[in-house]
């Protein structure tokens, strides 16, 4: 199934709803006591999400998606977990070794955002933010000291992730965190697509074009742990709760390392996707 946080017109407030071809049922509809947002449909595990698709199935017409505008894929994460260096081409490219246990650090829930958002920054912050597209991973059930066999079984959904990035500030401190987490620096999905939709998240397109220019095109079959080893990983030391939000690294051709670099201006236009899952695109200002 195919979710998204909408905003139907006249409201104020984002809610769930499935995506039908071209068409937005709003869960909360479909019966007494459905789900508001997909952290509360996540927590009602297999039997609650086998309502909502039984539910939707015999629905009538739904909204149509084009009148809608979406808000972040999630809305509440209990932690945003950022993986980097997951990539060997992205590692090098950026100087940078990857190690033998994961790079890994939080990002901010202010730095969420949606789809068709227009993010803003002041100059005298940053005029080196740069791009990269990620598979964004959801936890549905806990994970703790599980095995890299056991690590997609935890694992509810995929969405579109990107993990923007002021470069200057980030080869400027010893934490990635602030460099990311920027209002609006992380935009997520547009949709949520469920686990047994994804049969291998390792075979997965992943691109960005960034005001017409196609930059990254690259295959999460690239990555240097998989989405089960990094679960397993991650799991030894901490347990992973549902609705946890994983971004899973980015692949090589970021701005920050071509010749002449590139990076977001005023006025850009960024789509980041993944076939399968979804486009995502964001909108830049530069602030003077």
């Amino acid at each position: 199934m195919r979710f998204a946080h909408v905003t139907p017109p006249g409201s104020d407030e984002p809610r769930l709803a499935v995506i039908r071809g071209e068409e937005a049922l709003i869960v909360a509809d479909l019966f007494a006591g459905a789900p508001r947002f997909l952290e509360e449909l996540i927590a009602g595990g297999d039997e609650l999400l086998e309502r909502v698709r039984d539910a939707a199935a015999h629905a009538g017409p739904g909204l149509p998606v084009a009148a809608l505008s979406f808000a972040s894929a999630v809305l509440s994460p209990p932690v945003i977990l950022a993986i980097g260096l997951n990539y060997a081409a992205h590692s090098s490219e950026l100087g940078l070794k990857t190690d033998s246990t994961p790079t890994v650090f939080v990002l901010w829930p202010n730095s969420l955002g949606a789809h068709d958002d227009t993010i803003s920054w002041p100059r005298s912050l940053s005029e080196s933010v740069d791009y990269e597209a990620e598979l964004g991973v959801i936890i549905g059930r806990p994970a703790k000291d599980v095995s890299p066999e056991e690590g997609l079984s935890h694992v509810w959904g995929y969405t579109v992730v990107n993990d923007i990035t002021a470069r200057d500030i980030q080869y400027s401190e010893a934490q990635w965190s602030r460099c990311k987490s920027f209002d609006g620096f992380t935009p997520t999905g547009p949709y949520v697509v469920t686990a047994d939709e994804v049969p291998d998240p390792q075979d997965l397109h992943i691109w960005t074009v960034l005001d017409g220019h196609t930059l990254q095109d690259a295959s999460t079959n690239q990555m240097v742990r998989s989405v089960a080893t990094l679960i397993s990983q991650v799991s030894r030391s901490a347990t992973l709760l549902p609705g946890t939000l994983i971004s899973t690294g980015s692949p090589g051709g970021a701005g920050y390392s071509r010749d002449p670099q590139v990076f977001l201006r005023d006025r850009s236009t960024v789509t980041v996707g993944i076939d399968g899952i979804g486009q995502l695109t964001t909108h830049c200002r530069i602030l003077d």
